[in-house]
């Protein structure tokens, strides 16, 4: 009788054991727990990259004066890859055929030494135009008040208003012409006046073409 209580008891001491290895690391041919090796988590070393590497510098070009394509073509090809370009005049046109433009600014000076990653902006006008004095800015957006929109262009006060706004552009000229391309036509007259409180009237304005002059 005591044998069997004996192998009871050694057979349970086992299944105890066995119960524990996976919690305790038992080892079921013995009693005794096994050290174990405690385990550190820490952040893991960074493999150096190409991408760490910083990019290569070079002098801007003098752009300025040259056509729009000549001026992309020839920033590719110093390593200028990030190109963009937008209209000095004021007026929001789209540079869309880039040889019937020319350059009147650059973002960045030339000879000043910058990343080749960096973005180039080029302020433009049509080859027939006069560069302006300094780069024109299309208007801000209109915010409780009614700005001053004589003598920009039509499609630019258009998107300085909200939205939802209705206007109405008319020919400042007895033509009666229709106002079909925007950014081509300027204010004259505007109504409501500037620093009228907006609260959501109609609004009112009067054109002419660029080469023209208001009545």
């Amino acid at each position: 009788m005591g044998d069997i209580l004996n192998t009871r008891t050694a057979a349970a001491a086992v299944l105890v054991c066995l119960a524990a290895a996976a919690l305790a690391g038992c080892d079921p041919a013995t009693t005794s727990q096994q050290p174990t090796t405690p385990t550190t988590f820490g952040a893991m070393s960074k493999q150096p990259s190409s991408d760490d590497k910083p990019a290569e510098r070079k002098a801007v070009p003098d752009f300025v004066g040259m056509g729009l394509q000549s001026a992309q073509d020839a920033a590719q090809k110093v390593g200028f890859y990030a190109l963009t370009s937008h209209d000095s005049a004021g007026r929001d046109r789209l540079q869309a055929f880039d040889r019937n433009w020319k350059v009147c600014s650059q973002n960045h000076k030339a000879g000043k030494t910058i990343p080749l990653d960096t973005e180039l902006d080029f302020g433009t006008v049509k080859l027939e135009e006069s560069c302006p004095a300094s780069d024109q800015k299309a208007p801000a957006k209109a915010i409780g008040t009614m700005p001053n929109f004589v003598g920009k262009s039509v499609n630019t006060a258009r998107g300085a208003l909200d939205s939802g706004t209705s206007i109405t552009v008319t020919d400042a000229m007895p033509d009666d012409r229709i106002v079909f391309l925007e950014s081509n036509w300027q204010v004259c007259t505007q109504s409501p006046g500037p620093g009228t409180a907006l609260k959501g009237q109609p609004v009112e304005f009067t054109a002419v073409k660029y080469e023209e002059t208001c009545p």
